[in-house]
């Protein structure tokens, strides 16, 4: 069971040293066996004490070099950092990345044997074109992935459901997981309006490996309630 927290564009450093002092600590106390990783800001990366994994929401595909405004694997070293998100939806559909620029990104922390969660999901109108339509927009999202990657995991998220308290149906979730799960044999997250309410359904869906969790993992006790029932399902 993987349990992911991206806080996107929020928290400071001193916020998050104090928001992983708790949950490492609250991780050792209750002996999770689940993964849980978090992906905090580009400023609030730091070296930490714990178990919990610390991942990088963005980085350009390159070591150093003249790319204002850009991160690369050489900051990313200095605190160890092997772990990515690519392909959010925000990173798509807000930023503008384009298939050709995620697969080139994919490709070249594959290459270094990064940890990279990949990200997939329908908007709002392709949900409503039907299942089939809805799988060929997910397909056309995995082209030039290598989706047997060792270090791959790939979390669903439907974009009209991150940030909006909309979630899809139980049935709905099992379905795409299932239809994944033929694409790939690597772990498989939900993500998109996961939070305490309905961690418990979510996390015994078939094919469900995890939840990635936005705006609910802000909020350290909330996100160690979510493992803590995550936990209960191993």
């Amino acid at each position: 069971m993987i349990i992911a927290a991206n806080f996107k564009t929020n928290k400071t450093r001193a916020q998050t040293r104090e928001y992983m002092d708790e949950l490492n600590r609250f991780i050792h106390l209750e002996k999770i066996r689940a993964e849980v990783i978090v992906f905090p800001p580009l400023t609030a990366l730091d070296s930490f004490t714990g178990t919990a994994t610390v991942g990088v929401q963005n980085a350009y595909a390159v070591e150093n070099g003249a790319f204002t405004g850009e991160v690369g694997t050489e900051q990313l070293d200095e605190f160890g950092i092997k772990t990515i998100l690519v392909g959010h939806s925000e990173r798509r559909h807000v930023l503008g990345e384009s298939q050709k620029e995620i697969t080139r990104k994919f490709n070249y922390f594959k290459a270094l044997g990064y940890r990279i969660v990949y990200c997939v999901g329908e908007k709002v109108e392709t949900r409503e074109a039907g299942e089939e339509a809805l799988m060929a927009y997910i397909t056309s999202q995995c082209e030039g992935i290598d989706l047997e990657y060792e270090n791959l995991v790939i979390a669903y998220e439907p974009v009209w459901a991150i940030g909006t308290g909309l979630v899809p149906g139980k049935e709905d979730i099992r379905s795409i997981h299932a239809q994944l799960r033929e694409k790939s044999s690597r772990p498989l997250l939900y993500g998109g309006s996961v939070k305490i309410g309905n961690m418990d359904e979510i996390v015994t869906i078939e094919n469900v490996d995890g939840v990635l969790v936005g705006g609910a993992s802000l909020y350290v006790q909330s996100f160690c309630q979510m493992i803590k029932t995550a936990e209960e399902k191993i």
